[in-house]
């Protein structure tokens, strides 16, 4: 390197080679303290943030295997039964059998006592009350034809809502269980033939009324069959049971006697139907 010399005759002194090494050195050194610390300023930053959004991904605490172990479908199926069992404890408890000996509450009339009897009674069929009674009950309250409505109207929704619980709650824990050769049988029937088998099941005097309903649940039984062959299959039964209750007090009316025999007739057939079923399997 050239020495560089003023006009004045003096000698400029010329920089060291070692003095801009080091010169150099020091300015990238504090450019990269510089950067590491405005790096790690974005990180805390960012561990802040997502510390107040709950974004940040941490290992399954507590909270989250509890939320879990609720949500299994065993513990979804003990929900149910605690669920059935306090329903059928309440019916215990308020006897909703007399209304046939005490009648409707004097405050609700007309068309809103019937609404309200419906909801009444889909609540309770949930509760595994025999749908006969209610029926006898919805004749002796409000006559033959607004009894059928409001009858029919609360089996279709008690058979919703016992649906509904069955496949929320039941259906994950109860569907490994169907191994055997006719449970298995019994949900490929009412899986791939679902309204076929509703009618059936409905039509049927010796199938319980909640039976059906949590049976179809744990099936892969769609919604619309299973409403529609409810709404259809109750009323030949549920009607004959209005019928006699609002006949029932002229119990020698033709009225009475047809629904008596109508009640009678298909429920003799069902016994029948058992009995020679039970021949045939013992037979084989």
């Amino acid at each position: 390197m050239l020495d560089a010399t003023t006009r004045s005759g003096g000698t400029a002194t010329a920089t060291p080679p070692a003095a801009a090494t080091e010169f150099a050195v020091a300015r990238e050194l504090v450019i990269s303290t510089e950067l590491s610390g405005a790096k790690e300023l974005a990180i805390s930053t960012e561990i802040a943030v997502g510390a107040s959004t709950g974004l940040i991904v941490r290992p399954a605490s507590l909270v989250a295997r509890c939320t879990r172990a609720l949500l299994s479908p065993w513990s979804r199926l003990s929900l149910l039964a605690v669920l059935l069992a306090g329903a059928a404890s309440s019916v215990l408890l308020f006897e909703p059998q007399r209304l046939l000996s005490d009648g409707w509450p004097p405050q609700l009339n007309g068309a809103a006592a019937v609404v309200a009897f419906a909801v009444a009674y889909g609540l309770v069929t949930v509760a595994f009350v025999p749908r006969p009674l209610l029926s006898l009950a919805a004749g002796a309250l409000f006559g033959s034809q607004l009894g059928l409505a409001s009858a029919v109207g609360g089996s279709v929704l008690g058979a919703g809502l016992a649906f509904g619980l069955g496949r929320l709650l039941g259906q994950d824990a109860l569907r490994p269980l169907l191994r055997g050769r006719w449970l298995t049988a019994a949900d490929g029937q009412l899986s791939r033939h679902g309204f076929r088998s509703m009618m059936a099941a409905r039509l049927f005097p010796g199938i319980p009324f909640w039976a059906a309903n949590y049976c179809a649940a744990v099936s892969r039984m769609r919604w619309l069959p299973f409403l529609l062959a409810t709404a259809l299959g109750t009323i030949p039964n549920t009607a004959a049971y209005v019928v006699a209750g609002a006949q029932a007090s002229a119990p020698t009316s033709p009225a009475f006697l047809i629904a008596m025999a109508f009640i009678a007739v298909p429920a003799l057939a069902g016994v029948v139907v058992a009995w020679r079923k039970r021949h045939h399997l013992r037979g084989r």
